[in-house]
């Protein structure tokens, strides 16, 4: 199968602005955009610069806007995208050279909600136990790998990049509901800012982009009801 890839390239060492350079590359209707751009970077144009680590989905190094879509590289095939495919990087960030941008502030935000068990209660002779039921309750947002398709797709990001980003109410949902955290209080004023959970629209682009298929846009309101009546 032989696809055209129009891959947005930038380095700000040549180029003055962001150009689409095209590649011709046949591959296996089953192998995944991933293994096309490795392709063209090992045997057209060494050049080309894009984050990726473990190609299968979990590290979320690789996410970029393929046909217009936040998605991993590693998880979408060939034969579902086309025989022209365009593949730019995430939109909302500084683009630091092809398809790498500069997730610093991504990374701040996370930060910023304390993404930590928080409980300074003395320690028992055993572990903090749950029950089944209080494990489900924040069972969803564990399964975030912080690959920046769900803030990246927001038109509220895109509008403000202070805005803390979906991503990180994920990330502080996982904890504020853990039965055993005692940090939720500290989460939520973070939370309740001016540039905080109260700037998403709920427009659900970060649940249609999410990989992971998490519910993250009902997290987001979850996290705006619990700040709203203090119960956890």
């Amino acid at each position: 199968m032989k696809v055209e890839l129009r891959i947005k390239r930038f380095d700000p060492e040549k180029d003055q602005k962001p150009r689409w350079a095209d590649y011709q590359v046949e591959v296996e209707p089953t192998d995944r955009l991933l293994d096309a751009l490795h392709y063209v970077k090992w045997y057209q144009d060494g050049s080309l610069t894009f984050r990726r680590s473990c190609a299968h989905g979990i590290c979320g190094s690789d996410c970029m806007l393929i046909n217009g879509v936040n998605r991993l590289a590693c998880k979408v095939l060939v034969k579902d995208l086309g025989r022209r495919i365009t593949v730019e990087p995430m939109r909302g960030y500084p683009v630091v050279k092809d398809l790498v941008v500069d997730m610093e502030k991504f990374f701040a935000a996370y930060r910023a909600v304390k993404p930590y068990l928080i409980n300074d209660e003395p320690a028992g002779p055993r572990e903090r136990l749950q029950s089944p039921a209080e494990r489900e309750r924040y069972d969803d947002t564990t399964k975030c790998i912080l690959c920046g398709a769900c803030t990246t797709s927001c038109p509220s990001f895109w509008a403000n990049d202070d805005y803390i980003g979906p991503a990180a109410i994920v990330q502080a949902h996982r904890f504020i509901f853990d039965s055993r955290d005692r940090g939720a209080a500290e989460r939520l004023e973070v939370l309740n800012q001016r540039e905080g959970v109260w700037r998403c629209r709920t427009i659900f682009n970060c649940t249609d982009a999410c990989p992971r298929d998490i519910e993250v846009t009902r997290a987001i309101q979850e996290v705006k009801r619990a700040i709203l009546f203090q119960r956890i």
